[in-house]
C-alpha cells in the first residue's frame, strides 16, 4: 500500500499554514524541486534537461553531498538555480532529538555557504525536511532561525520502487497546475523513473505555455 499522497490534501495545508505548500499565481508557472543531491550520476543530467527548456529549479541539497561534489554544486549556482537546505546528513525529524536536528541543519547551511565559489543569492535559507518529516517543535525552531520551510503540493513518487515510470509520469501530469511545487529527487534510487519522467514533464508543460521557475526567498 502506498504510504504517501501524490496531491497534498487541503486539510494538511490548512493545518500547517506557516509552511510553503504551493504558490497562488495566475501565470502559468511551475516550481520544480529536486531533493537529495548533488551527485555525479544524476544531477548533471538533470541540469541538461532543464537547460533544454530554459527551466529553473530549486535544489534541496544534502550538505555532505555538496562537500563531496563541490563542482556539481557550483554548477547549480552558475546555471541560475536556487539552493535550499536538506540537512547535512539527511536526518529524520521524527527520529532525531531537536538539538541534533537543528545542529545538522546549521551545519548544512555552513557547508552550502562556504562551498559556493561565487557570491550568489542562490544560496538561501529555504529548507525542506528529509522525508517531509518535521515536528511542530522543530518547525518553530527552524522558523525562529530564519528558515523558510518549503513542502510541496505534488509528490512525483519517483522514489517509490513499486511505481512504474509511466505511473510516476501520470502522477505529475494529473496533479500539477499553475503554482504547483513539484518534488523530484536527483538520487540513484529515483533515477530510472526520473530519466523517463522529467523530459516528458518539461515538454508537456512547455507546450502548454508554462514556464519553470525557481523559488526565491
Amino acid at each position: 500500500m502506498k504510504f504517501y499522497t501524490v496531491k497534498t490534501p487541503k486539510i494538511v495545508t490548512w493545518l500547517f499554514p506557516k509552511l510553503l505548500w504551493e504558490f497562488s499565481v495566475s501565470e502559468k508557472k511551475i516550481f520544480l524541486t529536486f531533493d537529495d543531491g548533488p551527485i555525479p550520476e544524476v544531477t548533471p543530467w538533470v541540469l541538461e534537461q532543464l537547460a533544454n527548456y530554459n527551466a529553473k529549479a530549486t535544489f534541496f541539497c544534502i550538505g555532505n553531498n555538496v562537500r563531496k561534489h563541490p563542482d556539481i554544486y557550483n554548477r547549480l549556482i552558475v546555471e541560475g538555480h536556487t539552493i535550499g537546505n536538506h540537512t547535512q546528513h539527511h536526518v529524520n525529524g521524527w527520529k532525531v532529538a531537536a538539538p541534533k536536528y537543528i545542529s545538522n541543519t546549521i551545519e548544512a547551511t555552513k557547508t552550502l555557504e562556504k562551498t559556493a565559489e561565487v557570491s550568489s543569492t542562490a544560496v538561501t535559507k529555504l529548507f525542506r525536511p528529509p522525508y517531509g518529516k518535521l515536528t511542530p517543535q522543530l518547525s518553530r525552531k527552524l522558523r525562529k532561525l530564519g528558515y523558510k520551510i518549503v513542502m510541496w503540493n505534488v509528490l512525483s513518487g519517483d522514489f517509490d520502487t513499486k511505481l512504474t515510470p509511466e505511473e510516476c509520469l501520470d502522477n505529475v501530469l494529473n496533479a500539477t497546475k499553475a503554482g504547483s511545487i513539484v518534488v523530484f529527487h536527483d538520487s540513484l534510487k529515483a533515477y530510472d523513473k526520473l530519466h523517463y519522467v522529467l523530459p516528458k514533464v518539461l515538454k508537456h508543460f512547455s507546450d502548454l505555455g508554462y514556464t519553470f521557475e525557481r523559488i526565491t526567498f
